[in-house]
């Protein structure tokens, strides 16, 4: 049961069976001491909270579940102290205290069993001993990952974050490689007044060239012919940090100069190949074979040669076709064929290779044009319809008929689309295998292709005509090349007249 206590400051305190204090307090006296009291942390300042015994080892210290524990000292906020005398607060104060050491006696007499010490203490020993056993004993293999039974597909794609980049850095990124931009500068410089000079175009777009970018610009320089131009732009090069040293545009350079035939040649040219680099070697030699300086092409090729500098095969090729135009110069065309050939790594594009076969045919060098083909076919490479008409063109003229017959099947094979040569070419040999109907379906396909028959084709088309008897087709072919303009020879004229009587 509740009881109720009445004093003169304290209308009324209910102490509760659980050990908690309930104060109702009068307003009247409230008021009447709210004005001197002090402030209240320091009227009631809070109890600080003893330090355990250090005798009594925590760990070990066990606890016991009282179901009606005892609160004889209850917390109490400041609010509910409000109005209690100072010796009542004592009087509390030192109950509570005398209860909570009194429960911290009975708590030290609890007794702990050995085997409770001995398993809590062997906690903080360390690694508990094993059983004595089979040390070395074999452990399963682990589990197969999920990972590693997936089948593998395909990689997940990149996702690469989208930063925002200012318009002048994509500027600077793709105006240097970009070709219109530099053939545009090349034209800014040709528009330019003769006593202007190139700074006036380029110190403005200095900031967004690199290394090489000018070669395309000095190239183009070139080709509209001004060479001073060109030379010009290559000193405002050199005087920019950042864009030389650079061997791209030096060659160009050097290649425009030689094509215009105002470069200054060396007196020593085999201390000039010993210093110089193999690119400006190879843009001097393409220069002076642009130009039309054969000779000193050739002294080039020999002073790099015993100099023991090894130059690219497609200046050979250029070279060897350049100088195959003049058929009094057939020995210089042979001796670069046969140094071609001693190379131990040959690296041909298609368009030199099918070069050097149609030289090889005029020559009458055949076994080389068909080495040659047999090389770039081992090589990996697809010949193009231009090489699969020189090798046709290669074994008619050696008289090797039905060789080239296999090769025209080997394009029709391979899907290889005729053009107006290759038709030529086919045309003119199934004339000299006599085959009539495979000459005329040739034609046919010309035709359907679009093409316009030349005036070896008809020529040869009348002449098998002719050797099969047949006028009136031979009249019908004859009408057709004079109405598309062509002339026929007196040959196949007379031949016609013989015919008709």
């Amino acid at each position: 049961m509740d009881s109720l206590f009445s004093t003169t400051a304290v209308s009324s305190i209910l102490v509760k069976r659980n050990g908690g204090i309930s104060c109702q307090i009068p307003m009247a006296h409230f008021l009447t001491n709210s004005k001197r009291r002090p402030p209240k942390n320091l009227l009631y300042p809070r109890r600080t909270k003893l330090p355990p015994d250090p005798g009594v080892n925590q760990f070990l210290k066990k606890r016991t579940s009282d179901p009606h524990p005892d609160t004889s000292y209850p917390d109490l906020i400041p609010s509910e102290k409000i109005g209690l005398p100072e010796e009542e607060l004592d009087e509390l104060e030192e109950t509570a205290a005398d209860n909570y050491f009194a429960n911290d006696d009975n708590d030290s007499d609890i007794v702990w069993d050995p085997e409770e010490i001995e398993a809590i203490t062997s906690l903080f020993r360390g690694r508990i001993p094993q059983k004595p056993g089979k040390l070395n004993r074999e452990r399963p293999l682990p589990l197969p990952l999920p990972h590693k039974l997936r089948p593998p597909g395909l990689p997940n794609p990149k996702i690469r974050p989208r930063t925002a980049v200012s318009s002048r850095a994509l500027m600077s990124k793709q105006v240097y490689k970009r070709p219109d931009f530099l053939i545009g500068l090349a034209r800014a410089i040709r528009d330019l007044q003769p006593e202007e000079n190139v700074s006036k175009v380029l110190n403005r777009w200095a900031p967004f060239l690199q290394k090489g970018s000018l070669s395309l610009t000095i190239k183009e320089l070139g080709h509209m012919g001004l060479a001073d131009r060109a030379l010009k732009t290559f000193c405002w090069v050199q005087e920019q940090p950042r864009l030389y040293p650079d061997d791209r545009v030096l060659a160009s350079t050097v290649e425009v100069l030689a094509r215009n035939h105002e470069l200054k040649i060396p007196f020593n040219l085999d201390e000039f190949t010993k210093l110089a680099s193999r690119g400006v070697l190879e843009a001097m030699m393409r220069g002076f074979i642009k130009g039309g300086r054969l000779s000193l092409a050739w002294k080039l090729l020999v002073a790099a040669k015993n100099g023991k500098r090894m130059l690219d095969p497609s200046v050979h090729v250029k070279l060897i076709l350049e100088i195959g135009k003049n058929p009094d110069k057939n020995m210089l065309v042979l001796a670069l064929l046969d140094e071609l050939g001693q190379r131990e790594a040959l690296n041909l594009s298609q368009q030199d290779t099918s070069a050097i076969i149609k030289v090889s045919t005029r020559l009458g060098k055949f076994e080389i044009a068909e080495k040659l083909y047999s090389w770039y076919v081992e090589s990996g490479h697809e010949p193009s319809v231009v090489m699969y008409t020189a090798l046709v063109h290669n074994r008619y003229s050696e008289r090797k008929y039905r060789e080239a017959l296999s090769v025209v099947w080997e394009m029709e094979a391979a899907n290889c689309p005729f053009d107006l040569p290759a038709y030529s070419v086919v045309i003119k040999l199934f004339v000299a295998l006599g085959d009539l109907s495979r000459a005329v379906r040739y034609f046919a396909k010309l035709k359907e292709a679009g093409f316009t028959p030349t005036y070896c084709i008809y020529r040869n088309l009348i002449t098998i005509y002719l050797a099969a008897g047949r006028l009136a087709k031979c009249k019908e072919i004859y009408k057709e090349a004079e109405n598309a303009g062509y002339v026929m020879d007196k040959q196949i004229t007379s031949m016609l007249l013989q015919a008709k009587r």
